[in-house]
């Protein structure tokens, strides 16, 4: 089976870099979904990838979720085991006109991007050390490349024509790919009828290997300040700076708690946002913890610190404060992962891949999915240094994630 799948190298390749050339960026502060036209182009495309597959029960909703279903070659009572990846790319980094680059068995050292401005040291980027003779894909250094999560689509697309050309048997498998994750839709907006699994695993992770088990706590902190403009020349006593009452705000904050400043599992407040002019500015806050009290600590700090800032300043126009739970740790979640964990164990030790159970530092779609009573952890797509410019992906990578959806689909058919 192994030797099989890695026949399927160069659509892989070809399905990946066909993806990454929809600009599919999400899109803040908007009420519909999907955010961006291009999720909508993508989501057709895949539609019509997936019916010349011969899949079943496809639908396209008007938000932009696409569902599907690959029945079981053994039997319909098998158990139904779900595939997630997401549309979109992070409103973070520029995902317009992506253009790949592919450095073919790596030899170490310095990987310059584009005309080469920037540069991926192993200095600073010491898994380069271990992906040697590789195959890599990187991006010209202007742009982020789109592994999270189109190498998670190309995988789940490749694995089900792997197994549609194939009589390797499988179990019933739901596909699901969703759009706006990185602004917290996702598979919050995915209609379980639509995808009627045991359990499933979102395909978005990064190094081989890393199964996702955990995940942050998170929450947004919205802080909106009121200025006052006057005449700058008879700007005493009567100017009031929104822009400079939220920079004393931000100092206010201890900085060895900021994202920048913090790994492994440590929690952190990051400064995501800052908007505004004399008279209304407004910052956002990302609130991250592992664990629940420590969050919750960490929101009161913030409910604090801004009542301390308004006794202190007496405004005229208080600062206002308001926090909104994004998601929370599955780890903590009453929904056990220890089937769908045991089950990624096994098919990755058939693969030949030692599992690596990591907390991971980023938002999962499987945090929401928790909310909805459905196990969901995830999947390592081979990529690195995600939503960024230096991003990259291994194709070798890409294949071994090929390999454990392959072989999940066909351990699920007996009990673990």
């Amino acid at each position: 089976m192994m030797n099989e799948i890695a026949q399927y190298k160069n659509q892989l390749l070809e399905r990946f870099l066909c993806y990454v050339g929809f600009d599919t960026q999400s899109k803040s502060n908007t009420k519909t979904s999907p955010s961006s036209i291009g999720q909508m182009k993508l989501a057709k495309y895949l539609q019509q990838e997936l019916y010349a597959l011969g899949l079943q029960n496809i639908t396209l909703d008007k938000n932009g979720v696409l569902t599907a279903l690959l029945p079981s070659n053994v039997s319909p009572k098998m158990p139904t085991i779900g595939f997630i990846a997401h549309l979109d790319t992070s409103p973070q980094c520029s995902g317009k006109h992506i253009r790949p680059e592919i450095i073919e068995n790596y030899r170490g050292g310095d990987i310059a991007l584009g005309l080469g401005e920037k540069f991926i040291s192993p200095v600073y980027y010491h898994f380069l050390h271990h992906l040697i003779g590789k195959t890599l894909i990187v991006t010209d250094g202007n742009t982020l490349l789109g592994a999270d999560s189109k190498g998670g689509i190309a995988e789940i697309i490749t694995a089900l024509a792997f197994l549609k050309d194939t009589s390797f048997p499988h179990c019933n498998i739901c596909v699901a790919f969703c759009p706006d994750k990185e602004i917290g839709l996702g598979t919050k907006i995915l209609p379980l009828d639509k995808f009627p699994c045991n359990w499933a695993y979102t395909v978005s992770g990064g190094e081989v290997g890393e199964l996702g088990c955990e995940n942050f706590n998170a929450a947004y902190a919205d802080i909106t300040f009121h200025g006052q403009n006057s005449d700058v020349g008879k700007a005493k006593n009567n100017l009031i700076n929104a822009l400079a009452l939220a920079c004393e705000f931000q100092q206010s904050l201890p900085q060895q708690e900021m994202a920048e400043n913090s790994e492994g599992e440590q929690g952190f407040f990051h400064l995501a946002t800052f908007n505004g002019n004399i008279e209304h500015s407004k910052i956002q806050y990302w609130i991250r913890d592992f664990n629940k009290i420590r969050f919750e600590q960490r929101k009161q700090f913030l409910q604090n610190l801004v009542d301390n800032f308004n006794t202190k300043k007496k405004l005229k126009r208080k600062v206002e404060l308001e926090i909104r739970d994004h998601y929370y740790n599955i780890a903590e979640s009453p929904i056990s992962l220890s089937n769908a964990v045991a089950l990624a164990d096994k098919a990755m030790k058939n693969c030949g891949i030692k599992p690596l159970h990591k907390a991971i530092r980023t938002d999962t779609e499987g945090a929401k999915l928790a909310l909805k009573g459905m196990a969901c952890p995830t999947l390592f797509t081979g990529a690195y240094n995600l939503q960024s410019n230096y991003e990259l992906i291994t194709l070798e990578g890409m294949l071994e994630s090929v390999k454990l959806i392959v072989q999940i689909s066909h351990c699920a058919m007996k009990p673990i």
